[in-house]
């Protein structure tokens, strides 16, 4: 994962090593002697005493050697650090805050003699990535289900996106995952345009030993999630997970549709699900979505096999939105919650290869 990401930045934080080790040294100056006559009297009696070097380890002490990287140094890879960012798709505002961050971070930062400048600049990048991961709204799904279920109603999650990107599947895993938590959850079979959408949930549905809730392709997709809610309502459930119509979000009647779906269903969460490889068309998608109806989070999938990180790294500074979950594989296990920690170990950690 993240492979191709990994090695350019792995390049970056070289240069930059490079640049401070070669960086010149800055000698801090030692402290002025003690002018004569503040010296104490030498003793009366004449007393042969061994030489001492308290004044020579001062100096030594005083005289620590820093190395200091410039602006100019800082520039000579920042370029390097753009054009790496660019390739693995991640959006140009994200890039350009994460150098402009790194920047901060490494500009005019002293290293002692016994500090590696590799650190300095690996920490630098990962802080900047860490913070563009980092949102200020926080969605914890357990709690919310939890204390939806407190009150003694559902928790109505609803899932939208564009079609093809793995969204029915998604819907499946994360019933399980709150399956093996001890919810209990009703399926809402919502996708009634694309031929089908509700056999394959259902198929998803009787492996996990799950309820669906549908009507007849073409039905009122809205009316599914009404229904769904309603079933959940009186048989007690903790969750209802409504699968929509996969839609480009340029196709105006399907948006209108999803509106709809939001406004009878009032859903809890409304959840993104993207596809990892599309890089920066999946950061848009979700962008139009939200600017649609408001997205809540994100659901990145095939991350397994992304090489890039470009929509990893961008969605969530974009949308302003969490990452949630992350698909990690075909498996109905195959459903990671997202972590920062867990992208910076992709593309930080050091293969056994590489040590």
């Amino acid at each position: 994962m993240f492979e191709k990401l990994k090695q350019k930045l792995k390049r970056v934080v070289e240069r930059i090593s490079q640049k401070a080790a070669e960086a010149p040294a800055e000698v801090l100056p030692a402290p002025p002697e003690a002018p004569l006559e503040a010296l104490p009297a030498p003793p009366k009696a004449p007393e042969v005493l061994p030489p001492t070097k308290p004044k020579v380890l001062r100096r030594i002490v005083t005289r620590i050697t820093r190395r200091e990287l410039s602006p100019a140094d800082v520039e000579d890879v920042i370029w390097e650090l753009q054009v790496g960012l660019l390739e693995s798709d991640v959006a140009v505002p994200v890039a350009d805050r994460i150098i402009e961050r790194s920047k901060e971070l490494i500009t005019g930062k002293k290293l002692g003699l016994t500090e590696d400048p590799r650190e300095l600049a690996e920490g630098a990048l990962q802080q900047a990535i860490r913070e563009v991961l980092t949102t200020e709204k926080k969605v914890d799904l357990l709690e919310l289900v939890k204390a939806k279920r407190a009150r003694g109603e559902p928790a109505v999650l609803v899932f939208l996106g564009i079609n093809g990107h793995g969204k029915t599947t998604t819907v499946a895993k994360l019933a399980k995952y709150l399956a093996d938590r001890g919810f209990k959850l009703v399926l809402a079979a919502a996708d009634t345009f694309r031929a089908a959408g509700i056999e394959q949930l259902e198929i998803h549905a009787e492996r996990l030993g799950l309820d669906v809730v549908k009507q007849k392709r073409g039905a009122d997709a809205a009316a599914v999630a009404y229904d769904a809610i309603a079933h959940a309502k009186a048989r007690g459930f903790d969750v209802v997970l409504v699968d929509t119509a996969g839609r480009m979000q340029t196709d105006v009647n399907l948006m209108d549709e999803m509106r709809k779906i939001v406004r009878v269903a009032k859903p809890d969460l409304k959840i993104f699900v993207g596809d990892a490889l599309t890089g920066n068309d999946a950061v848009e998608q979700a962008s139009t979505f939200d600017q649609a109806v408001g997205i809540d989070g994100s659901i990145l999938c095939k991350m397994d096999a992304d090489a890039r990180g470009g929509a990893a790294l961008s969605i969530t500074y974009v949308t302003g939105k969490p990452i949630l979950f992350l698909g990690t594989g075909q498996h109905y296990e195959d459903l990671v919650e997202f972590k920062p920690e867990l992208l910076l170990q992709a593309i930080f950690a050091e293969s056994p290869a590489e040590r």
